[in-house]
């Protein structure tokens, strides 16, 4: 049987969606490969998330095809530009939608038949293939689960809604029963995604049912620990809080994108707009110990150095624990495309960067908090200089910082070693064991 290879692109619920991909793969008989090399067919799930991530994703393509593969161009970039691609790159076989990827396997007959295949739904709507089991592409400590894809807010910098359709919750025995899989398979964090998490349950239960599963998750046996991702404001409400607070396996981490602070820019943004400062703290008051981590825009059509400013002193006096801050990206198909006035992208950088550097001085103080306590960590795996990495549970992979340990013992990935903190840098720390 002939081996398909993939390259995934994108985010965290995309790397889901490769991993599904693989899975219908390997249920159809195929061999799957990550290494491009072994395959003549490879299949690209790329981003469109900003144009950033729409120039790596058109790399990839551009490299594939030159190196004479039969690319197959699935997710969010062939869900925006299915005929621009194709008019663009003429090599592509076949392009794909974002929830049309369970027709992978007719997609791949046909090319191999010499067909050109476009298999995109204009109006996408997710349902998740309960009856697939993932192929993971990266086993080891964590593993994310999608609870739920598409969204119903309409953010005025996101075009997400427009690739992905609206908010479709999993059912809450289908994300149980995969937790417990994937426990059975080493896998010891595992981290809830969706557009927006704290909304789960609410489109099929009628009612936000995010406390409900979070307990039953915390039921599994052999589970570590569970991470929450993507949080929304208006749905941050006490029994939320109290269940992240009383279950002693959901790490005490709360991931909340305000994306600004200033009022008028809030209601540009076609966000909550409230004053976040009472939320903030009491999401302190009600989770002893927790890690906020949250995300800002900058540049945003319409922000004076006012906004800006008003920004900085709020990221200044909330001290958040965990911080990004992104450049507005000018996307085509979102609400904020022909708003105006523009930003200059020169200006936008001077103030990612000052808010930034503002950020560093805060985390160093939170970081160097730690220096004298024996915490917790995950064990992630070996450096090529033979060091230990690792995490507390209050970074998250990838997104936030990680332990280095010095140490003789030999670790085991997976497993959750106390750690004693001896020094601190803006973004990591170094302990012992």
């Amino acid at each position: 049987m002939k081996k398909i290879a993939l390259i995934s692109h994108g985010c965290a619920k995309n790397l889901v969606d490769s991993e599904l991909i693989l899975g219908i793969l390997t249920k159809n008989g195929y061999k799957i490969t990550l290494n491009e090399n072994e395959s003549d067919i490879v299949i690209i799930n790329t981003c469109s998330f900003i144009a950033d991530a729409e120039r790596e994703s058109v790399h990839s393509i551009l490299e594939m095809i030159e190196a004479k593969k039969k690319v197959i161009v699935t997710g969010c970039l062939s869900q925006k530009h299915a005929i621009e691609l194709k008019n663009a790159i003429p090599e592509i076989c076949a392009v794909v939608g974002t929830t049309d990827f369970t027709k992978i396997i007719d997609v791949i007959n046909k090319v191999e038949n010499g067909s050109y295949v476009q298999e995109v739904n204009p109006n996408p709507e997710y349902i998740y293939p309960e009856e697939i089991e993932r192929q993971q592409i990266t086993m080891g400590a964590s593993s994310y689960i999608k609870i739920a894809d598409g969204c119903n807010y309409r953010c005025g910098y996101c075009v997400i809604p427009y690739l992905r359709g609206n908010y479709k919750s999993r059912k809450l025995e289908n994300i149980i029963d995969e937790a417990k899989q994937l426990v059975k398979k080493g896998v010891t964090e595992i981290i809830l995604v969706a557009q927006d998490t704290t909304g789960y349950g609410i489109d099929i239960y009628n009612k936000p049912m995010l406390s409900e599963l979070l307990k039953e998750l915390n039921k599994i046996e052999g589970l570590g620990w569970i991470r929450v991702m993507y949080a929304y404001p208006t749905q941050m409400k006490d029994e939320l809080l109290k269940t992240i607070n009383d279950c002693e396996k959901i790490v005490k981490y709360v991931d909340i994108p305000l994306q600004h602070s200033h009022p008028e820019m809030l209601k540009l943004m076609n966000r909550p707009s409230f004053d976040y400062r009472p939320m903030i703290e009491n999401i302190r008051n009600q989770i002893k110990n927790v890690s906020i981590r949250t995300a800002f825009v900058v540049g945003y059509p319409g922000e004076t150095e006012e906004h800006f400013e008003h920004l900085c002193q709020f990221v200044k006096d909330m001290k958040f624990d965990r911080m990004g801050v992104f450049c507005y990206s000018r996307e085509k198909g979102t609400p904020s495309y022909s708003q105006k006035p523009l930003v200059p992208k020169r200006v936008a950088k001077q103030r990612w960067k000052k808010l930034m550097e503002i950020q560093q001085e805060i985390s160093l103080n939170r970081n160097q908090n730690f220096v004298g306590k024996t915490v917790p960590c995950i064990i992630e795996c070996y450096s090529d200089e033979g060091e230990v990495i690792a995490r507390t549970q209050y970074d998250a992979p990838e997104i936030d910082g990680i332990v280095n340990i010095k140490t003789d013992k030999h670790l085991v990935p997976g497993d959750i070693e106390l750690v004693k903190i001896i020094s601190a840098t803006e973004y990591d720390l170094i302990g012992e064991i």
